[in-house]
């Protein structure tokens, strides 16, 4: 009776270590670190700006840009010349810079869905200024936090008129 019990435990538990088994040889699969010149030619033409740094980078962020790549052919115009852009500033950064500018995109990713909001009208109004004031923004010293080119928040917001029992900033 009790063989009864125990062999179909048994075949369970080799089941169950054969799938995980191979999982983590599927996971091993996946997460492949190709060097920059394993890459495809139209890989390394969409992830150009990131060459210098390619080989560098953890397998995981390899993944992620190569599936951006793969991605890249069904993007809108806009849409492409925006992500190369990004990558050229992105690779520009110390990685420091880059340390800094993960740990705040984590930051805004967990605020609440009023607060993104603040941050977007924030940053556009940023956006809208001319470049001149953009630029005496960039050189005023911060005012003891963190910084990097790309913080949004450090960002003026323009001045209006308020609405009544509405406080001005």
């Amino acid at each position: 009776m009790a063989q009864d019990v125990v062999r179909p435990l048994i075949a369970a538990t080799a089941a169950a270590l054969v799938l995980a088994a191979a999982s983590v040889a599927h996971a091993q699969i996946t997460f492949k670190s190709p060097s920059w010149n394993e890459l495809s030619p139209q890989e390394r033409q969409v992830l150009a700006p990131l060459a210098p740094d390619w080989d560098k980078l953890d397998a995981q962020r390899k993944q992620k840009w190569r599936g951006v790549a793969q991605r890249y052919p069904t993007m809108q115009s806009e849409e492409q010349q925006r992500l190369q852009q990004q990558m050229q500033s992105w690779s520009k950064l110390t990685p420091e810079q880059r340390r800094v500018a993960r740990e705040q995109y984590k930051t805004l990713k967990a605020l609440p869905p009023e607060k993104k909001e603040e941050v977007r009208q924030k940053w556009q109004e940023y956006q809208n200024l001319p470049a001149e004031q953009k630029r005496e923004f960039a050189a005023k010293p911060s005012s003891g936090r963190s910084t990097t080119p790309m913080r949004p928040s450090q960002q003026p917001v323009q001045q209006g008129p308020t609405p009544a029992g509405v406080p001005a900033r």
